[in-house]
């Protein structure tokens, strides 16, 4: 990774405001350096959406400013669009459709020459586990699945940029751990990439560096380890055993009480 190189995602004073009250975004700044996997990690309802939707381009900002792989937001919206793979919280699936037809579907959108697309279907059905399903309606796969096929939907045109919004949320322990070692390989490839979650195990897990947010303002921004460092602190917990045959327990504490006042 080029530290010198051209941020993959630049926002300056990001502001969003709802009916001219609720103000979704506070002025948040950050940068996503290509090769990165940077996390927005806060609570429902703190911005993290409203982030990545503009970045999008599915919503305007109020004020500020967003680049994505060199264009801004809001004036070069299509050449963002063509850079862009998105997967949103909830997957938008045709259920009467198969999940290659799914996959050929979003490579035909997205301009794939017709040469590649059968190639490019059956390399992600590979990757995502879903060749052995891929001929069954995605009305019939499981949650973990959907996902899965979703995200290769994002990935068929090879994105310069994946974003995606809570990724894992709703999904249980075994598809959670198995998509986050499709987005580990995914990032081991060299795709940057921006997720959104409010699992805290996710970002530090999945994260290069991340950015915590909450009441549409940016807390703090640094990578897991560092900021793991900065508020960690070790807890000794002491505990007596009680006497077998009706010792004074209660002297037992007192008395260690005074050994540790001199050192607390």
């Amino acid at each position: 990774m080029d530290p010198h190189s051209d941020p993959a995602i630049e926002t300056e004073g990001l502001v969003k405001v709802y009916g001219g009250e609720t103000r979704a975004l506070d002025g948040i700044s950050f940068q996503v350096t290509p090769g990165e996997l940077f996390g927005l990690l806060g609570p429902n309802g703190a911005g993290k959406t409203t982030a990545i939707r503009i970045l999008a381009t599915l919503l305007r900002p109020t004020a500020g400013t967003a680049r994505v792989v060199g264009f801004d937001v809001a004036t070069r919206p299509q050449e963002v669009r063509r850079r862009l793979g998105l997967a949103m919280q909830t997957p938008t699936l045709d259920a009467f459709s198969t999940g290659r037809e799914t996959l050929e579907l979003a490579g035909r959108l997205h301009g794939v020459p017709a040469t590649e697309v059968r190639r490019r279907t059956d390399e992600l059905l590979e990757l995502m586990g879903l060749a052995s399903v891929a001929k069954k309606l995605t009305g019939t796969y499981s949650g973990g699945m959907k996902r899965r096929l979703d995200l290769a939907s994002a990935l068929v045109h090879q994105p310069e940029l994946l974003i995606l919004d809570e990724p894992t949320e709703g999904l249980d322990p075994q598809s959670r751990t198995a998509l986050w070692e499709e987005l580990e390989r995914i990032s081991a490839s060299g795709t940057t990439m921006l997720l959104t979650t409010h699992y805290m195990e996710e970002a530090d897990r999945l994260c290069t560096r991340l950015a915590i947010i909450d009441n549409g303002r940016i807390v703090v921004e640094g990578r897991a380890a560092d900021l793991k460092r900065a508020i960690a602190a070790d807890t000794v917990v002491l505990q007596i055993e009680p006497h077998s045959y009706g010792g004074n327990d209660d002297g037992r504490v007192a008395d260690v009480r005074r050994l540790l006042e001199g050192m607390v």
